[in-house]
C-alpha cells in the first residue's frame, strides 16, 4: 500500500458495518496482524480511532468488507503521513472539549458510541471513543 492513492478520511461517513456484511476471509492471519499494529498507532493518531474500533469489533470472524475498511485507513495514513499529535507551547491556555455520540449506531447490537477530545490551548491532552456497555432506551440528546 506504499504507492496507493491517499484517502481524505479514514472511514466513509454513512455506512455502518454489520457482523454479517460481506464474505468471510479465508485466511485472517494477515488481517489480525495489520489491525493489531494499527491499534498501537491510535495512541498518536486519534483520527483513526473510530475506524480502528469498527475494524476490531469483528476480529473473531473478519470479513472482506472489514479488510476494505482497513485498506481505507491505510490509504488515509498514506495521505497524512506527517500528521499526528503535536504538543507545543501556546499563548492560550484555554481548555476546549468536544464530544459527540452516535445513538444506537451499531447495526448488530444497537449500542451507542460516544467520544470526546480535550485540548489545552492547541495541544490535544486527552481523548476517548467508547461503545456503551448497555443499550440505550432513550433518544434524548445532550446539547
Amino acid at each position: 500500500m506504499a504507492n496507493c492513492k491517499p484517502a481524505s478520511t479514514p472511514v466513509e461517513a454513512k455506512p455502518k458495518l454489520s457482523a454479517n456484511d460481506g464474505k468471510p476471509m479465508s485466511d485472517s492471519t494477515f488481517y489480525l496482524s495489520i489491525t493489531g499494529a494499527l491499534q498501537y498507532l491510535t495512541l498518536t493518531r486519534p483520527d483513526i480511532a473510530y475506524g480502528m474500533n469498527q475494524a476490531c469489533l469483528h476480529m473473531h470472524a473478519p470479513r472482506d468488507v472489514l479488510w476494505n475498511l482497513v485498506k481505507r485507513i491505510l490509504r488515509c495514513l498514506r495521505g497524512s503521513i506527517n500528521h499526528g499529535i503535536k504538543i507545543s507551547a501556546a499563548p492560550s491556555t484555554a481548555l476546549k472539549v468536544y464530544s459527540d455520540a452516535d445513538w444506537a449506531g451499531c447495526p448488530d447490537t444497537r449500542r451507542s458510541t460516544s467520544g470526546y477530545y480535550v485540548f489545552l490551548g492547541d495541544s490535544l491532552v486527552s481523548w476517548s471513543s467508547k461503545r456503551q456497555t448497555t443499550v440505550s432506551r432513550s433518544s434524548a440528546e445532550a446539547e
